[in-house]
């Protein structure tokens, strides 16, 4: 779990610099876009091959504005890659321990091994990056009734606060939305596997590893 807590402040750093590419809805094509599902948000895309289908059940998407829908679309995209570095953490920490010394075990029983010192450094520099998510995308309150209207700022795109120390955004539009894509596939999963692995280690009380029969991993 400490791997879930520390990496997760990849979502902002010290370097920090405009996205290279601005993303599709953003190229004359406003009008277009929110016609089209999510306002033309990328994610609708069909993974097993065919052509993408309008998934949304559950009708989240209906009635609402088009800053709503980016602000669900922030929501997941954060979750998404906290659940792509939780998952991650969930294989590596059990055997591998970097910062501190551990006691073995499933990871969501190590958090109470983990230092007073390294809880204090995960919340500052958690609550930094999130303080500078936010002073990124959302708007200030509303003096009066301490609401901001649908929350993020107009104009903000969900995910691009700026950051990409190692210039991994193509610039490329066709290939930036290709990635953009990838990412919420990734995202997705991710979130499912992040969860399973809560599940399995909080019923069966042992490591992911020696729950599927391979304690050495």
């Amino acid at each position: 779990m400490l791997a879930i807590s520390m990496q997760s402040t990849a979502f902002a750093g010290s370097y920090m610099a405009p996205p290279k590419v601005t993303p599709q809805m953003q190229f004359g094509k406003k009008k277009a876009a929110s016609a089209a599902f999510a306002y033309g948000l990328p994610g609708n895309v069909n993974i097993i091959g065919g052509e993408a289908v309008d998934w949304d059940p559950a009708g989240f998407l209906a009635g609402k504005s088009e800053l709503e829908v980016f602000r669900y679309r922030e929501c997941e995209l954060t979750h998404g890659r906290v659940g792509m570095l939780a998952s991650l953490g969930f294989i590596v920490q059990e055997k591998f321990h970097p910062l501190f010394s551990g006691d073995g075990g499933p990871a969501i029983d190590q958090i109470p091994q983990l230092p007073v010192w390294l809880w204090g450094v995960m919340t500052a520099t958690i609550g930094a990056a999130e303080a500078f998510r936010i002073q990124t995308a959302f708007r200030e309150l509303d003096g009066k009734e301490l609401k901001a209207e649908t929350a993020l700022r107009p104009g903000y795109v969900p995910g691009q606060i700026g950051f990409d120390p190692l210039g991994l955004a193509p610039e490329d539009p066709a290939e930036f939305r290709e990635m953009q894509e990838k990412e919420l596939a990734h995202a997705r999963v991710a979130m499912v596997a992040a969860a399973v692995f809560l599940l399995q280690e909080a019923i069966t009380k042992d490591t992911w590893g020696t729950a599927w029969g391979i304690p050495d991993f």
